[in-house]
């Protein structure tokens, strides 16, 4: 039998991902969610400001990929719009990443052919799931997703791995199996949030995640399934690459505010905002200014904001390095 094949999936030169927030707003309160309005802003975009800011995003000479996120993007009654205006202005790649309820119906109003539908769940069955995500989300998660698929829409599912959660990721495989998924993202639960002002530490270990995530990857591998999971610890031999250095990417929030880095979105030091429908550079000191620094431990942002995950010997050297978490690794067949 062929063993699934591992690569890294670097940056990529000329390529651009734009992470659109269109709210911040949710029908659900998962216990890991990563919003945080006081910083994001508590408004959705309008519709004119949603197409505005799909324009100044989108170049014409560069492959750029726009992910809708929220909150809940479906709650936004012009995502069908802005799916629709992303694909005439020429982006390479339009996702939806969605808990799964598709609010306005987004199924009937787009085709097959112009989104990707990113469905989460964080449990093989509601007794994992729910309890995280919230009541009878499994079951109508799931409906949904069987319906997208049942339409011709290509889908994925999205599982964040905590505390909460690990000990169940190994079931995930034969699910997305019976469900016809052929794509899965794994990723590590973020200490920002929601997550990081809760009493129980949710983070994992470098041991945890190491003795779990590659089995599990390599399980929904072996069953034809593409997985795609945070490469989180380097190797001695490794070369550390920063994202906010080496790729252009850009989170987007209602507020205007713009960062290059995810891990700095629970702080005011975005590098840019959006001003007057220009992306305008941010004076002082940003995150940008954090990117330039070469430490130990690797990825910066992470030694400031969740140092919990790094591991040192009896001479206060790092165990493992931080790989940027937006390096990822891909495994299949």
């Amino acid at each position: 039998m062929n063993q699934p094949k591992v690569k890294t999936l670097g940056f990529k030169a000329g390529e651009r991902n734009v992470f659109f927030h269109l709210l911040t707003a949710c029908n659900l309160s998962c216990h890991h969610c990563y919003i945080n309005p006081e910083q994001h802003g508590k408004s959705s975009v309008s519709r004119e400001t949603m197409l505005d800011w799909l324009k100044l995003f989108a170049d014409p000479d560069k492959k750029t990929n726009v992910i809708f996120l929220g909150g809940e993007p479906t709650m936004h009654p012009d995502l069908a719009l802005g799916i629709k205006t992303a694909r005439k202005l020429g982006y390479q790649s339009i996702t939806v990443d969605t808990n799964g309820y598709l609010f306005h119906d987004l199924l009937a109003n787009i085709s097959p052919g112009e989104a990707v539908i990113s469905f989460s769940l964080d449990g093989p069955d509601p007794d994992i799931n729910d309890p995280i995500r919230g009541q009878d989300v499994f079951r109508v998660c799931t409906d949904n997703l069987k319906r997208a698929i049942s339409l011709g829409f290509d889908v994925s599912v999205i599982y964040t791995v905590s505390r909460m959660n690990i000990d169940h990721l190994l079931r995930m495989a034969p699910l997305l199996k019976s469900l016809q998924v052929k794509r899965f993202f794994i990723q590590v639960i973020g200490i920002r949030g929601k997550s990081a002002s809760s009493e129980d530490n949710l983070q994992l270990t470098p041991g945890e995640w190491l003795s779990v995530i590659p089995q599990a990857a390599a399980d929904a591998a072996d069953m034809g399934i593409e997985v795609v999971y945070p490469k989180v610890f380097l190797d001695r031999d490794e070369t550390f690459s920063c994202g906010g250095k080496e790729a252009e990417n850009y989170f987007i929030f209602p507020n205007g505010r713009v960062y290059r880095c995810p891990l700095c979105e629970d702080f005011p030091i975005n590098a840019l905002r959006i001003e007057n429908n220009k992306l305008i550079k941010n004076e002082d000191l940003t995150e940008d200014r954090f990117f330039e620094l070469n430490i130990p431990e690797g990825c910066v942002m992470n030694k400031l904001l969740q140092p919990g995950n790094i591991d040192y010997d009896d001479h206060g050297n790092p165990l493992h390095r931080i790989s940027c978490c937006l390096i990822k690794q891909e495994m299949k067949k």
